[in-house]
């Protein structure tokens, strides 16, 4: 019996002691919570996708805490995590732009010449080993091979005759897809931007005839065009300023290479397909 005792009592004593070491060590080693971030954290999406520059939710909300991100870094959660986010930072949110994806070529199947059939991997990036960045005739348009689609989370976007389409639906404006294309033929533009120019090419008019139906030849007939100064030819390619483009379409019906497009239908104008 007394055995026993003593055996309860050292079990005892001893949960006691490892009890005390752990209360003792979770003040000492315990991390300082930061209730504002925590607070800003639950008004972010949880997306994680990058598109903010940091890495992850976690990261931007750290940020944004420090004063080191604006309320309204977050590319997904648009105005109204910014507005959530901007009542706790004791700020105002600013102007939040919602953005989406797009790709600036047109150079389908139907429209851009082939140097050759490829056949090998597909991904875009592996074009860069092989004669011409692969078979098209243009090197700078869109690949075709899909890297985009592999890392896009929300399937927004496809290879639909030889190029990426983007449904602006789907599009969350991380930017992956962006940081991912090898020729930087993906952009963010304003999702409410009406008028876009689907070229990216920076050879002369003759050599884009050459390679492409539908590439921009720099004749800058749209710039004459617009009164309004939001369409410049710059490296011998049309470039919009979306802070000026009214979404008049002017430009799009004087563009005699149809790579100017608008994106709803107007009277007199070209529309994306």
């Amino acid at each position: 019996m007394t055995g026993i005792i003593v055996a309860a009592a050292a079990v005892g004593g001893t949960g006691l002691l490892i009890g005390i070491l752990l209360g003792v060590a979770g003040k000492k080693f315990q991390i300082e919570v930061n209730e504002t971030e925590l607070a800003v954290r639950e008004c972010l999406p949880g997306n994680n996708c990058g598109g903010c520059g940091y890495p992850g939710c976690d990261g931007l909300a750290a940020a944004i805490a420090s004063g080191e991100a604006e309320v309204n870094a977050c590319p997904v959660g648009g105005s109204e995590a910014a507005n959530k986010i901007a009542a706790i930072m004791g700020v105002e949110a600013g102007e939040t732009v919602k953005m989406t994806a797009f790709v600036k070529c047109a150079g389908d199947c139907e429209h851009a010449g082939r140097d050759y059939e490829y056949i090998g991997e597909r991904d875009c990036k592996m074009l860069y080993y092989v004669p011409g960045f692969g078979a098209k005739s243009c090197s700078f348009g869109c690949l075709g091979y899909g890297s985009c689609v592999k890392v896009c989370s929300e399937g927004a976007i496809r290879i639909a005759d030889g190029i990426a389409v983007v449904d602006p639906e789907k599009c969350i404006a991380c930017g992956k897809c962006v940081k991912e294309c090898p020729n930087h033929v993906i952009t963010l533009v304003p999702a409410s931007s009406k008028v876009r120019v689907r070229c990216h090419s920076a050879q002369r008019g003759k050599d884009v005839m050459k390679v492409c139906q539908v590439g921009c030849i720099g004749c800058k007939k749209c710039e004459r065009t617009c009164k309004f100064g939001a369409i410049t030819v710059n490296d011998n390619l049309a470039q919009i300023d979306y802070d000026k483009c009214v979404g008049c379409g002017l430009c799009a019906k004087e563009c005699p290479r149809d790579c100017i497009i608008v994106k709803k239908k107007d009277a007199g104008t070209k529309t994306a397909s």
